[in-house]
């Protein structure tokens, strides 16, 4: 069985045509041309080197709760990281945690040990190698604060990095195609779990309440802006008071309760969402001035039509 391009034969377990929308959480998408799950970093690193040898595009799929994928599916090697590289580890004031582990869950580990300072995961739904790529943050917790290491695996091995070198920013990092996070470590404060839990709850509260549940969609779908003439309004409201709350194309509309966040009703395609995304954003910029950017990552061909 032949690699893309002629390179030889696939390593074990990588399959091909894997479908994709099963691990997107708005559930749009097609297959990827290939597909691994991992569960160590020598396999990891194995998977990287082969692809670069072999001139295969590597992506990672965590939760899949910030993402879009392609309708017409990913090109190269999608990996899945699992199995050891999606545990989680407490050591007293610190965790170490697989690339792969889902940051919700670190964060509810963190509080029945009585560690402080990752609460603000539980309301992120991804994993902790997404969230140190994307320098995650929410309700004023930032992943940079409490980021003491990170192992990024990469063809030539394995390499231990200080946040100071992942170039950290505002919903970004440096991290380049091929780096993958095969794992992190914080370092936490102490504080009486019981304290930790009832913070956990309250930021479960505020989420529940400004955010739609129960329903098909990758998230927030732009980035709040940075543009004075915003006048401090959120991506969200900017949506809704341009008029894109209950918007629709085809399958995708955006969520009523809150107009930043796009949701799949049933049948929708990628195509529909971006092009619900593009009559949003352009309702914005007519009635604004501002420019709206996706904050929502993407896999595949996936094109923003502006």
């Amino acid at each position: 069985m032949s690699a893309p391009g002629g390179h030889g034969e696939l390593p074990a377990g990588v399959q091909r045509e894997a479908p994709l929308d099963r691990l997107a959480t708005v559930r749009t998408g097609g297959a990827a041309e290939l597909f691994a799950r991992v569960e160590d970093d020598e396999r990891l690193c194995e998977l990287l080197a082969w692809a670069a040898a072999a001139g295969v595009a590597v992506n990672v799929v965590g939760s899949g709760s910030n993402l879009l994928v392609a309708d017409e599916g990913v090109p190269g090697l999608v990996l899945k990281l699992a199995g050891a590289l999606a545990d989680i580890e407490l050591d007293r004031q610190r965790v170490r945690c697989g690339g792969g582990a889902r940051l919700p869950a670190v964060a509810a580990a963190c509080a029945r040990a009585g560690l402080s300072g990752i609460e603000f995961g539980v309301n992120i739904p991804g994993t902790v190698g997404g969230a140190v790529r994307m320098n995650a943050n929410a309700y004023g917790g930032e992943l940079a604060r409490a980021l003491e290491w990170v192992d990024v695996a990469t063809a030539r091995g394995l390499a231990r990095r200080a946040p100071e070198e992942l170039g950290l920013r505002y919903r970004s990092s440096a991290l380049r195609d091929g780096e993958v996070v095969a794992r992190a470590g914080f370092a936490l404060r102490e504080r009486p779990a019981e304290e930790v839990k009832a913070a956990l709850e309250e930021l479960r509260r505020m989420r529940h309440e400004a955010q739609p549940q129960g329903i098909k969609t990758f998230g927030s779908t732009f980035k709040n802006p940075d543009d004075a003439r915003a006048k401090g309004r959120t991506a969200g409201l900017l949506l809704a008071e341009a008029g894109a709350g209950g918007l629709a194309v085809g399958g995708a509309r955006f969520a009523p309760k809150h107009a930043n966040f796009i949701e799949n009703t049933g049948a929708a395609s990628t195509a529909d969402i971006v092009a619900l995304m593009a009559q949003g954003r352009r309702l914005v910029l007519e009635r604004f001035g501002v420019e709206l950017e996706p904050e929502v990552q993407t896999l595949g061909p996936v094109r923003f039509p502006w």
